[in-house]
């Protein structure tokens, strides 16, 4: 017991020296137990603990710097006669001769520099039959424009112009776009040039607009105004998907919906006018129309769908080869039809001269047929066409 209490009580004097000593040692210097400060970071290491802790802000300037120089400014003009209404003095002393002014119609636009050769890409709706044309380019210079053709069926055109050291456009695809893509339209709206504005892609192969004849949209919700037409939608990378061409009525209290040409359909129509002057595509001279619900189980094809002839031409391919007003189209070159869209397509891809096989329902009875394929021609000739019509109530 005695040993113990011998080791208890050295141990004891220890600690008690020990808790002296401390104590002197915090009495003559109170700051060396207070926890050291740490060296304030350096603003370049407080800038990237910033940005690795902050959610990053997406930016899209390297997107906008690498396309937004080959957007540029359409001005045209063009000369419209117009009737003048007579004064009431004239009204009081009887009929008088008419009499006509000549006045100018001035409009504004977007388009896009394809190339270094001045070749420039818009909307046909922004040149129709203009007198003058006028580019501007982002850098300020300003050029005459030639129109060296027109597309009316996707409301397309060509411009050219003489001008050194041009900014192009990088292509990208539109066949590789999904809903919920990001997208920025560049254009000219009301005058206010190089403006951007950011959306998203809301769906694509939209068609059935009324706008063009060959309709395969791309639906966006990026803000698009008068002066925009004909402007470029990008991508998030700066590459050109498609033209801006329309946006939906806002006075149905409608927004949010715009539609642009996608690069895919651009990139040949632009090639067949800087080659050929125009586009060439193959046409057999048949209207055809979509059917809903109750057209098609009269029909007797169910919800496999299909195409009935809305008419023809009687002197045309088709109508030559046998085919008739009312017949229903289910396969072309054996591929099954669903929408008129996909009829008119087909047959606009192929070269005149060639001929398209058509399997079509005439009375609930199969046919097949083959048609040689002509050109198609331009829209006024089709307008004087001798048509046949299919009249069957509730058909069309």
């Amino acid at each position: 017991m005695s040993v113990l209490n011998r080791v208890l009580g050295f141990l004891l004097r220890f600690a008690i020296i020990g808790l002296a000593l401390a104590f002197l040692v915090v009495l003559i210097k109170p700051d060396f137990l207070r926890p050291r400060a740490t060296s304030a970071p350096s603003a370049a290491a407080a800038s990237t603990t910033a940005t690795t802790v902050a959610t990053p802000v997406a930016s899209y300037a390297d997107a906008v710097a690498r396309s937004s120089p080959a957007v540029v400014n359409i001005y045209t003009a063009r000369g419209v006669t117009e009737r003048t209404m007579p004064s009431q003095l004239e009204r009081l002393f009887g009929e008088t001769l008419p009499r006509y002014r000549e006045r100018t119609e001035r409009s504004l636009g977007s388009g896009v520099v394809i190339d270094d050769a001045g070749h420039i890409v818009t909307n046909n709706h922004v040149v129709p039959e203009a007198s003058s044309v006028k580019v501007e380019i982002a850098d300020g210079r300003v050029a005459d424009a030639k129109v060296l053709g027109r597309d009316p069926d996707t409301d397309l055109a060509v411009l050219e112009i003489e001008l050194d050291n041009l900014p192009t456009m990088p292509l990208g695809r539109s066949d590789t776009l999904r809903a919920g893509d990001v997208v920025l339209a560049i254009g000219n709206p009301l005058g206010l040039s190089q403006t951007v504005t950011q959306g998203i892609v809301s769906a694509t192969g939209r068609g059935q607009l009324g706008v063009a004849n060959f309709e395969n949209f791309i639906q966006t919700d990026a803000a698009i105004n008068f002066g925009n037409s004909g402007g470029a939608l990008i991508n998030s990378s700066g590459e050109l998907i498609g033209i801006n061409t329309a946006i939906a009525a806002r006075n149905a209290d409608i927004e949010g919906i715009s539609f642009a040409i996608p690069v895919d359909l651009v990139r040949g129509v632009m090639q067949e006018i800087i080659r050929n002057g125009r586009v060439i595509r193959g046409w057999i001279d048949v209207d055809p129309a979509d059917l809903n619900a109750q057209q098609a189980q009269a029909f007797g094809v169910g919800t496999e769908g299909g195409v009935f002839i809305a008419a023809l031409d009687r002197n045309g391919p088709a109508f030559l080869a046998g085919l008739r007003a009312g017949d229903m189209i289910t396969h072309v070159d054996g591929q099954p039809i669903q929408t008129s869209l996909q009829a008119r397509a087909h047959v606009a891809s192929l070269t005149p001269g060639s001929r398209v096989v058509i399997r079509a329902l005439r009375r609930g009875q199969p046919i097949e047929l083959t048609i040689p394929v002509a050109e198609r021609p331009q829209q006024t000739q089709r307008d004087r066409l001798d048509r046949e019509r299919f009249l069957s109530p509730g058909c069309v």
